[in-house]
């Protein structure tokens, strides 16, 4: 038998639900730009400019990050939401997050218990308080309100950039972006503005895939991804702002956007950042 009927008769296995890995046991992100991603029979295959073909292990994946140049096709989507992989659009060298698609997940059960706490004023208030908590354990907010909390919140943060700013012995004048005009900040800034879109990115992809909806929010209201803002303030002091603060000397004022992916990276993987999410939207659950 030839290679080409070999490959036109070789057995394609269905994924189901059941052999999915979980969310905690899949690789964060892969950022793909100026190509196409179609398939082979059950498979994803991702087409660079060049010709050259990669084939995708995407029901081992959280999300694909499409950037510029990149074109998919109706197939492709079917088969990434079929693996709970989500695919989000992202921006070139900032990774600014556009949007993000919709992965089905097996039932509502967790979107329903959401729903319950965000509608009940006492026990939204008490996620909220648990949220906050993660980040400033040795504080007492046992009779804070939220807007107390969120005034706790900025001030905190505040001192945060201030602090690793003397730890990195890096000029800081305060955050800053302007839409449109990501060449225009500071080294710092552009590092802080990318790394968070990534985050934004990753974590968007992991509650949907587990259920839950990004945008229902217990501390953030009438944004576009409440939730996802919610956990992301649980993971930005290590993920976003040390590696902005840590990587601005090591740049030598020209941002790279490859540096950053990599650092950014391998900083959600040594941390175990998808285990980690899935754990905490338990714990904050959990009365």
């Amino acid at each position: 038998m030839n290679e080409r009927s070999t490959y036109n008769h070789r057995l394609m296995i269905k994924i189901t639900r059941d052999t999915l890995p979980q969310v905690k046991e899949k690789y964060p992100f892969i950022y793909l730009e100026r190509g196409r991603l179609e398939i082979d029979g059950n498979s994803v295959m991702w087409i660079d400019c060049e010709g050259r073909v990669i084939r995708l292990p995407i029901a081992t994946i959280n999300c694909l990050l499409l950037g510029p140049g990149t074109t998919i096709t109706h197939e492709a989507v079917k088969v990434l939401a079929a693996s709970n992989c989500n695919a989000c659009w992202v921006g070139e060298d900032s990774m600014h997050f556009y949007a993000c698609g919709f992965t089905p997940t097996a039932d509502s059960t967790n979107f329903f218990r959401q729903m319950q706490l965000a509608a009940n004023k006492k026990q939204s208030l008490e996620v909220a308080r648990r949220l906050f908590s993660k980040r400033f354990p040795h504080d007492d907010l046992s009779n804070k309100n939220l807007t107390s909390m969120m005034g706790l919140e900025g001030a905190r943060v505040r001192e945060l950039y201030k602090k690793k700013a003397e730890e990195y012995h890096v000029g800081w004048k305060g955050r800053s972006y302007t839409p449109g005009k990501f060449e225009f900040s500071t080294i710092t800034n552009q590092i802080l503005t990318s790394s968070n879109a990534a985050l934004y990115s990753i974590l968007c992809s992991a509650i949907h895939s587990m259920g839950y909806s990004p945008h229902m929010g217990f501390i953030h209201k009438g944004s576009p991804l409440p939730f996802v803002y919610d956990m992301a303030d649980l993971y930005k002091e290590y993920l976003c702002i040390d590696l902005a603060f840590s990587l601005t000397n090591h740049l030598a004022g020209v941002y790279n956007k490859h540096k950053v992916e990599d650092a950014f990276r391998k900083r959600v993987i040594e941390m175990g950042l998808l285990k980690q999410i899935g754990s905490d939207i338990q714990q904050l659950f959990s009365f």
